[in-house]
């Protein structure tokens, strides 16, 4: 029979500091007495909390809360804002996006960086650290994400396959540019990181199971089950675009630049199809329609589709159009840096 491990001093007071920063990362400053009703603890733990924060450089007084009471006002403690900072890189065929954004998840910069069809791996590498670098500014990284194109191994995080889908995208190049920032960068599928928006900020929002269809320039789909993401056992899980519709691959038939030639109904009925898929296998009760044609459809689209999907897949499924506003990726990739960092500086 095993041993039943209870929690050491030292990881009660680690689980308690997690517990008050990931409040004061969801409220913004609190006082102390607001961290004791928010939290359960004592007077003298919140106490101890409070100053071991602070000694560390995680908190600080922002400023006083009941200015216009009488007596004594509390103070309001905060997180230091620029304790850490981190990059988001959405790498697309024709630019390199960036976003850096400190510990509370606020931007304090972005830059924007022309892709030509001449790239090669090498100036492809250097392109990137040039965006991340300028939109960093003097501020030092903890981590960087990248969201590109391709099939990324869970197991080692190095591309799979991809390569031709951005001038000069080759394996490898996450290495020169992990060489030449010298920070921990992290590769993982574009799509993957606008199902993270959408489950974080979107449309997804409250939902422990859905599936990303993203229709743009590429065309891919993400799986979310359990409230986590799942790659697959070689990444290439939701990699719908390689599905075969009549001898033809599904990524050839909703692609942004075909759906706009086609009439209303055809269009509906091509998205369905590959919503089904899904469907049918996971039954995931929710399909979040993403990408350029997902998010201008709107509700109306996302109607529609709901509607052709119940002819074609058993499972009851909602169909909602993606919510996030501005660059899904790019927001993925800041939302899964913080979670690096913040495990690494908060424990």
């Amino acid at each position: 029979m095993g041993t039943v491990k209870t929690a050491t001093p030292a990881m009660a007071r680690a689980i308690n500091d997690r517990l008050a920063l990931d409040l004061l990362l969801e409220r913004g400053p609190l006082t102390a007495p607001q961290l004791r009703t928010l939290t359960g603890l004592s007077r003298p733990t919140v106490s101890d909390l409070i100053e071991r924060l602070m000694v560390a450089g995680l908190i600080e007084v922002t400023g006083e809360y009941g200015e216009d009471r009488r007596g004594p006002n509390a103070r309001l403690y905060g997180l230091v804002a620029d304790r850490a900072h981190v990059a988001g890189v959405d790498l697309r065929r024709s630019a390199v996006n960036v976003t850096v954004a400190d510990i509370t998840g606020e931007v304090v910069g972005e830059a924007t960086r022309a892709i030509d069809d001449s790239s090669s791996p090498g100036s492809l590498a250097t392109l990137i650290v040039d965006a991340v670098t300028a939109a960093a500014g003097k501020r030092v990284l903890d981590s960087v994400v990248i969201g590109a194109p391709g099939l990324v191994d869970p197991r080692d995080g190095e591309l799979i396959s991809g390569e031709g889908e951005v001038p000069g995208w080759r394996r490898g190049v996450v290495g020169s540019v992990r060489q030449r920032l010298d920070v921990p960068v992290v590769l993982e599928n574009e799509v993957n990181l606008a199902a993270i928006a959408e489950l974080r900020n979107g449309a997804a929002r409250g939902s422990e199971d859905f599936v990303l269809l993203w229709l743009d320039d590429g065309v891919g789909a993400a799986v979310v089950l359990g409230g986590r993401l799942r790659r697959g056992a070689s990444g290439g899980a939701g990699e719908v675009g390689f599905l075969d519709m009549g001898g033809v691959p599904y990524c050839e038939l909703v692609e942004a630049r075909v759906l706009d030639r086609l009439g209303r109904a055809t269009v509906v009925d091509r998205i369905a199809k590959g919503a089904s898929a899904f469907v049918t296998l996971l039954d995931p009760g929710l399909v979040v329609l993403g990408g350029k044609t997902g998010h201008e459809g709107g509700d109306e689209l996302a109607a529609l589709v709901s509607e052709r999907l119940r002819e074609l897949a058993p499972a009851p499924t909602e169909v909602r159009a993606s919510t996030v506003e501005g660059n899904a990726v790019l927001q993925g990739a800041v939302l899964t840096a913080l979670d690096l960092t913040r495990d690494r500086v908060f424990g």
